[in-house]
């Protein structure tokens, strides 16, 4: 259940939206978590533009994406560690439209502290969260994918 933010230069993506979902959906697939609403609903990316010339390395190159992902403690192994890295900054060359993209797209992982995953009012354990997704999927009802 991550929280994505995508930092690029205003105009850089025409379809924020369509970014934000095959984004937050491409963790979820890494992560492995059944597709019921627990996760889907609380799971996001915030497309975050900014002014021309707001973003440069020490070269003065402004022309990258950095990609943020927060996580739950513990969610990602290195096997899906690298796989996220990857197909994110595969999903952010396509929504670019130029295949260079991909070499100047950052993606910086981070983990939520134990018990530091809030949502609702509650900040959450992750048995707590194991313990609500079990719940929902007992009940059989949320087990299907959003369409």
């Amino acid at each position: 259940m991550p929280m994505i933010d995508v930092y690029a230069v205003a105009g850089t993506f025409d379809d924020k939206r369509r970014l934000a979902c095959e984004l937050g959906s491409a963790v979820m697939r890494w992560e492995q978590v059944p597709p019921i609403a627990l996760f889907r609903d609380n799971t996001a990316a915030f497309i975050h533009d900014l002014p021309d010339r707001a973003i440069s390395n020490v070269s003065g190159d402004g022309n990258y994406v950095r990609v943020q992902v927060l996580t739950p403690v513990g969610t990602l192994d290195r096997e899906k560690q690298l796989g996220v890295v990857k197909e994110l900054t595969e999903i952010v060359a396509v929504a670019d439209g130029d295949p260079t993209q991909a070499d100047r797209t950052w993606v910086l992982l981070t983990e939520s502290p134990e018990g530091g995953w809030g949502m609702a009012g509650h900040a959450y354990a992750s048995d707590e969260i194991v313990a609500a997704a079990r719940a929902q999927l007992a009940t059989g009802s949320e087990a299907t994918e959003a369409s």
